[in-house]
Formats: structure tokens, sequence, C-alpha cells
């Protein structure tokens, strides 16, 4: 019987294919990742910027562009590019701004408005991130980190960091309205809930109310007033957690304090891990 001239390559012989390139499964490694994950993880953008320039042939691994943004990395052995020039882990930035009114919390508008960052002068850091959003109308407590794993933490469902706003509303309210701000509003086939509320204070034709929201959906506490009849005027954000507005200027930024941030990290392990 004639025999099959085509052999296959012995497999010693087959050459491997890079490092970095491989998708195997997450090692035990609490250091190996993603190619985007080691992008956030080391401050330099988020995890979803991180794979547009991956796919973008922007971002190399010791001195191979990746454009595959599944590639498995060692965090600790790999030396990662941007256009080559390589990413090393910044320092930690911890910021709180008082967010004036009329500005977009973003790093650059498409309409050209005044944005967040127009107050973070001075702090120059390139890879700052807001820490959730506060929308044009909204004022108070925003945060700025390049810690992506802390802003992750803060803003995760499960840790119900809590955020409390006072709210200057267009009527008077009375304990019924208060009930059914806790106890859940459908809006738009979403519900919307209070984890807690109260009056502040009132005036003859409008009143301040202080609601604390454990979560965050747009426009929030705005579309549940709106689904009451009730009109928002003002609305600032005063803390988040243990962390609170105090008497830092309009527009002014300061660095969170040790015990600040440590308060905060605590406050944001899932209720289940404490």
């Amino acid at each position: 019987m004639k025999q099959n001239s085509r052999r296959a390559k012995p497999a010693q012989n087959r050459k491997p294919a890079p490092a970095s390139s491989r998708k195997p499964a997450p090692s035990s490694s609490a250091k190996r990742v993603t190619l985007p994950r080691a992008l956030s993880k080391l401050g330099f953008c988020s995890r979803t910027q991180g794979e547009e320039l991956i796919r973008a042939g922007h971002v190399s691994v010791d001195g191979r562009t990746v454009t595959d943004i599944e590639a498995w990395i060692d965090l600790d052995a790999a030396s990662i590019a941007v256009d080559g020039k390589v990413v090393t882990a910044e320092a930690p930035v911890y910021l709180m701004l008082n967010k004036p009114r009329g500005l977009v919390t973003t790093r650059h508008d498409p309409q050209g408005r005044p944005t967040v960052f127009d107050c973070l002068k001075g702090h120059d850091h390139a890879h700052l991130s807001p820490v959730g959003r506060l929308d044009k109308a909204s004022e108070g407590l925003l945060l700025f980190t390049n810690d992506t794993q802390f802003a992750n933490a803060l803003l995760d469902p499960e840790t119900h960091v809590p955020k409390t706003y006072h709210v200057q509303i267009d009527t008077l309210v009375d304990d019924g309205v208060l009930k059914a701000m806790t106890g859940g509003i459908m809006q738009e086939g979403e519900l919307l809930k209070a984890r807690r509320a109260a009056r502040l204070r009132e005036g003859d034709r409008n009143a301040w109310l202080e609601i604390e929201l454990d979560e965050g959906k747009n426009r929030h506490i705005r579309r549940m007033l709106e689904a009451l009849g009730i009109e928002t005027l003002r609305l600032v954000r005063v803390a988040i957690g243990s962390l609170v507005l105090g008497d830092l200027e309009k527009g002014a930024v300061r660095p969170l304090t040790e015990q600040e941030l440590q308060a905060l990290r605590r406050q944001s392990v899932p209720k289940a891990s404490r």
C-alpha cells in the first residue's frame, strides 16, 4: 500500500505563538490580565478606550504590535507601549470637585460646551476620569481619579455606596410623597427608588428635600420627581458615602485626605464580603 507522503510536522518543530497573543484561560496569578484590562490597571485609560487603541494598532507588547483585545499578558513581566511610548503605572490621584451648574461631565464635548475639566487647571493628570456623572444642571460633589479599581468599586451596584443630595422642588410635599419615593416609582418601565427621603426646610411655595440613593440610574432623582408631578429647581450632591462636600467653594478642587480615602475604600467593599 502506498503511504501518504504528507506528514504532519512533529509537535516540537512547530513555532509557538507569541505569549502575548495566545488566549489561554487566565492563570491563578492576579497579575495575568487581558491587554485592555492592563491599560486600565496602569491608569492609562478605561478598558473601552484600551480596546479602541488596540484595534487601531497603537499598542505593542514587548516590541510587537498587538491588535487582539483578548490577548492575555503578565502585568509584571510585559512591556506595554502606546504609540511607542512605554506605559508605566502613574501615582494614584484622588480629587474632589464642587461642580458648578452648567458644566458637562466629560473631557471633550462635541458641542463645545464647558466641561468639568475646565475646573481642573493645575491638576494636569492625563488619565484622570470622573467617578460617575452629574448632569449639566446638577451641582456638587464629583470625584476624579486615575485609579480605575477604586472608581469601579465605588460605582459597583453591589457595594451600595450611598450618595446624598439636597434637592429644591417647586412645591410643598407631605409624608405620602416621601413614602412613594422610598417605596419605588415605575417610570418608563424602570423602577426608581430612594434609599431615604426627608424634608430639610420649607418656604411658602417650595421646599428642600434630602434624598439618598444607593444606586445611580440616569437622571434618577429628576425622573422620580417628574413621575410625581414635581419639578426639580436645584439638585446638589452633598456626600458620597462618608465623604462630604463641606465648605469647598464652587468650582474648587482639592485632594482627598488619606482618612477620607480609606473610609471610602472600606465602604466600597461589597456587602457580602464585609
